[in-house]
């Protein structure tokens, strides 16, 4: 047999068994448990039992739902996992492809169906781009999905250049220093949203989702319009990284290693406390 043993999740099951994709696997894997750990995804106070996992049909959120499975598989990972797709109603969206998938690979799911495309299509004008309103209806409704499956968590597949490129548009466009934090909690309080692809490279999660073969399903509606900001953000740091290998690891690094003395804001350090100390012998 090709791949991984039977001894897996279904999911991992038509795995390449090459040493490439192993050492692949492997280090999302790594990356994955180092993201869970340093965030307290799975500690604290109220360590939710149950998380419901975002699935678009992408390949970021095919390659979470695996490496998710695998952890808890192996025993890493102690939470009940329910995937949840969101057809937002796009024209010519293959219904089937998601439930199929998940069906045919064990994996317990619930589709949901809410036309916010007619939504975001009506309110938006043609020359804006769509993904702000879109965003704001899909994160509510998965909210509400996790509340009525008893879920603690609303787990999503953002990785390393959606946190650097949200960073980014911020210090150009919103003029602050703030990225796409792995673990929050929502504005009622009462649910986690958690990113454990934090650590990982797009490059990586697009390499094991074609090695997976994993049935994508491509955006029809924002990723449809051109001259998004966030495209110049990824451009530019593909560029970055072009020029100066290994840059976007660094960045990454450089938002867990702040220095809020030798930043501007007045309200995150004490400035008026610097005083200098008086030397021996000097008048005051």
């Amino acid at each position: 047999m090709d791949g991984l043993s039977a001894e897996v999740p279904p999911i991992m099951r038509g795995a390449p068994g090459g040493v490439s994709f192993n050492k692949l696997r492997k280090r999302l894997l790594r990356q994955v448990r180092q993201a869970i750990d340093d965030f307290a995804m799975t500690r604290g106070a109220a360590v939710p039992a149950r998380w419901l996992v975002g699935v678009s049909g992408g390949k970021d959120s095919y390659a979470l739902l695996a490496l998710l499975l695998e952890l808890q598989w192996r025993g890493l990972l102690e939470v009940d996992i329910l995937a949840c797709n969101l057809d937002q109603g796009q024209p010519n969206f293959p219904k089937h492809i998601l439930p199929d998938f998940l069906t045919a690979n064990a994996v317990p799911h619930r589709i949901e169906y809410r036309d916010t495309y007619s939504v975001v299509t009506e309110k938006v004008p043609e020359n804006r781009t769509y993904c702000a309103l879109c965003s704001r209806l899909r994160r509510g409704n998965l909210y509400r999905i996790a509340r009525e499956e008893g879920c603690g968590a609303l787990v999503l597949g953002h990785h390393r250049e959606d946190i650097l490129e949200t960073f980014f548009l911020n210090l150009f466009h919103g003029g602050r220093l703030a990225a796409m934090p792995p673990k929050l909690l929502n504005d009622d309080g009462d649910l986690l949203v958690l990113r454990p692809l934090a650590y990982c490279a797009e490059a990586d999660l697009e390499k094991f989702s074609a090695g997976m073969g994993f049935p994508i399903i491509p955006c029809d509606l924002c990723g449809s319009q051109d001259g998004l900001q966030r495209n110049q953000m990824k451009a530019m740091l593909a560029d970055i990284e072009r020029r100066m290998p290994g840059r976007k690891d660094t960045m990454l690094r450089a938002l867990a290693n702040t220095r809020p003395s030798h930043l501007l804001d007045t309200g995150l350090f004490d400035f008026a406390s610097i005083v200098a100390a008086a030397k021996p012998g000097v008048d005051q």
